[in-house]
C-alpha cells in the first residue's frame, strides 16, 4: 500500500446555508491554499497521484495550490450537511445553528440521527458514506506512490473512524477539529492504513498567518 495524504479544502463560504452557496472558497480560502501549495513545494514534498472531489471547493483549492494532472472522483465529496440538517430541523425540529458554537452541539446530534436512519430522505444513507469512503481509499491506497487527496473534513473524520475505529461521537469531535487546508497522513502499517499525522497546519503557524486557522 501507499501512504495518502488528506487534505481539507480551503475556507469556503461561512455565510452560506445550503449546499450550493457554500461551495466555493473565500479569498482567505485560496490564500491558505496557495501558502499550502508553496510549503509542499518548498520542502520537496512528492506526490506522484493526485485526486480531489468534483466540489467546486475541492478543485478551487488544488488550483490554488497548484497542483497538476488531478483525477476527480465524486467518491471524495463531503456528505450534504446543509441538506441533512435542513431534513433534520423539518423531521425533528433541531434548529440549524448560527455561530461555531452551536454546531459543536448540533453536528454529533446530526450524525448520529443519521446513523441510525431517523433522518428520511436523506442524499445518502451513513452506510452508503461510509461504504463510498472506504472503496475510494482503498483503491487509492493500492496505487503506486504516495498519493495527494484533496476532500473535505466530514469525509476525513470518515477515514479516521474507519482508521481508528471511532464511534459516532468521536467521529463528530474529530470533524469539529479538522482546519481548513489542514494535512492529515495514512501510512500502511501491517495490512491497515493508520494515521501518522493529523490536521497540521505548518503552512500556518508563523505568527502572522496564525490568523488563517480557521475551522469555518
Amino acid at each position: 500500500m501507499s501512504h495518502i495524504t488528506l487534505i481539507r479544502h480551503g475556507q469556503a463560504n461561512t455565510a452560506a446555508r445550503d449546499e450550493e452557496s457554500y461551495d466555493r472558497l473565500s479569498e482567505l480560502g485560496h490564500q491558505q491554499a496557495r501558502w499550502l501549495g508553496s510549503h509542499l513545494a518548498d520542502t520537496r514534498a512528492h506526490h506522484p497521484r493526485v485526486y480531489c472531489g468534483t466540489l467546486t471547493r475541492h478543485l478551487e483549492t488544488a488550483a490554488s495550490m497548484g497542483l497538476a494532472d488531478v483525477v476527480q472522483d465524486p467518491r471524495l465529496n463531503e456528505i450534504e450537511y446543509f441538506t441533512l440538517a435542513q431534513l433534520f430541523e423539518a423531521q425533528h425540529g433541531i434548529t440549524i445553528p448560527e455561530d461555531r458554537e452551536g454546531f459543536v452541539e448540533h453536528l454529533p446530534m446530526t450524525f448520529t440521527a443519521w446513523a441510525e436512519g431517523r433522518i428520511q430522505d436523506a442524499p445518502e444513507s451513513f452506510e452508503q458514506f461510509e461504504t463510498r469512503v472506504q472503496a475510494a481509499l482503498a483503491e487509492i491506497a493500492q496505487g503506486a506512490g504516495p498519493a495527494i487527496v484533496v476532500t473535505s473534513g466530514g469525509l476525513i473524520s470518515m477515514v479516521m473512524r474507519q482508521a481508528m475505529g471511532l464511534d459516532i461521537p468521536a467521529m463528530a469531535r474529530v470533524a469539529l477539529a479538522i482546519m481548513n487546508t489542514s494535512m492529515h497522513r495514512l501510512y500502511p502499517i501491517g495490512t491497515h492504513l493508520s494515521p501518522v499525522l493529523f490536521n497540521a497546519v505548518p503552512h500556518l503557524e508563523a505568527p502572522e498567518r496564525q490568523f488563517a486557522q480557521t475551522h469555518l
